[in-house]
């Protein structure tokens, strides 16, 4: 940590960068297990929002894992700061008037409610993919449950690690037997009031 920083003022708001846009910025995580659906969803969800002409980005744990957190593993200290990083780098995305989609397992309730805090309640909405271990399984879309199990993966939530299910998530969605289309529908009507 630097002792030495001085936070510039800058002139321009994130309420002039907002009116810009014409829209409100705020973050839009997905939580759950590994192939729940949370990327697949956030892609649909973030073309939807792209077609009504609405600034969008899309953070996840390929272009994250694979940049600016790449120096991390997926031991329990390395998985609070890899959400902690990127709580800080959708606080800057808000910042700057877009609407952020962040999808992560993101396993613990305590780091959860650490990007809530960094930044702000009013700009959060927590979505919980819950989709059941059986299913993500057979999903199965990376082979990470098929290594986990042959213990290639240590550490992998859901298996070998916990993952603690929102208590009282913005939005729970349940994607087992449930078409994609419905989920993003769901979704899309739950963020609109957001938008105004």
């Amino acid at each position: 940590m630097s002792f030495n920083t001085v936070r510039h003022n800058y002139k321009i708001t994130k309420q002039q960068r907002e009116c810009l846009h014409g829209h409100k910025a705020f973050l839009v995580w997905f939580t759950g297990l590994s192939g729940s659906g949370k990327s697949t969803l956030a892609n649909l969800v973030e073309i939807a929002l792209h077609k009504q002409g609405l600034s969008t980005y899309v953070l996840d744990g390929d272009n994250i894992r694979e940049g600016i957190n790449k120096d991390l593993s997926f031991e329990p200290v390395d998985r609070k700061e890899n959400i902690r990083r990127i709580a800080e780098i959708s606080n800057l995305m808000l910042d700057a008037g877009v609407i952020t989609l962040a999808a992560f397992v993101s396993p613990y309730i305590k780091d959860r409610e650490k990007i809530k805090k960094i930044v702000g309640t009013d700009n959060f909405i927590e979505i919980f993919v819950n989709t059941s271990l059986e299913v993500c399984e057979k999903r199965d879309v990376k082979g990470l449950y098929k290594k986990a199990r042959s213990g290639e993966i240590k550490n992998m939530t859901g298996i070998s690690a916990p993952y603690q299910a929102p208590l009282n998530p913005g939005l729970e969605v349940v994607t087992d037997g449930q078409p994609i289309e419905k989920s993003v529908k769901t979704i899309l009507k739950y963020i609109q009031n957001k938008l105004k």
